[in-house]
């Protein structure tokens, strides 16, 4: 049975296009996008506690900038882990609590034999290749090869930008 997500209606699009790039740092956050849009804050409240259940919107959360809190070396490790035990110990990795982002990708050989990434930060690169050891020992023998990739710049991420009408 497929599941139809209801489209956005204009109000809904409109507190999705004013919060899209982040809500207000205030106390009261809800009210203050409230106040902007011309609707009560429990509406507000009550629209995006539905968008988030129904799957239109994923997630409301803070994404701290980790190069302003100190770390600033940042290596995406890859791993070769055998397909048997990916899922398992792929959920092991995104658990620890220095793995910011853990996913499983196809391989590409010959070249690229990774399939399990888990992103790493650290204040230095030292940092880095200590949690990474961390990992190595948690995959033990399931894992034949690894890497890591470290930053070289900052990049702006964002995801899909809707307008309000």
């Amino acid at each position: 049975m497929t599941t139809v997500t209801p489209a956005l209606d204009a109000i809904d699009r409109r507190i999705v296009a004013a919060t899209q790039g982040g809500l207000p740092l205030t106390p009261h956050p809800y009210a203050a996008i409230a106040a902007d849009l011309g609707f009560d804050e429990a509406e507000v409240i009550t629209r995006m506690g539905r968008m988030l259940a129904g799957g239109q919107i994923r997630r409301i959360g803070a994404v701290p900038n980790h190069y302003l809190c100190g770390m600033t070396a940042n290596g995406m490790t890859v791993w070769d882990v055998d397909d048997a035990q990916i899922e398992r110990l792929g959920g092991q990795v995104g658990a620890l609590e220095f793995v910011t982002h853990c996913y499983e990708r196809p391989r590409a050989p010959p070249l690229w034999p990774y399939n399990l990434f888990a992103m790493v930060h650290g204040a230095n690169r030292a940092e880095v290749f200590d949690k990474t050891e961390r990992i190595k020992a948690l995959l033990g023998a399931s894992c034949r090869a690894s890497d890591i990739l470290f930053s070289t710049e900052i990049l702006k991420k964002t995801g899909l930008r809707i307008g309000a009408g």
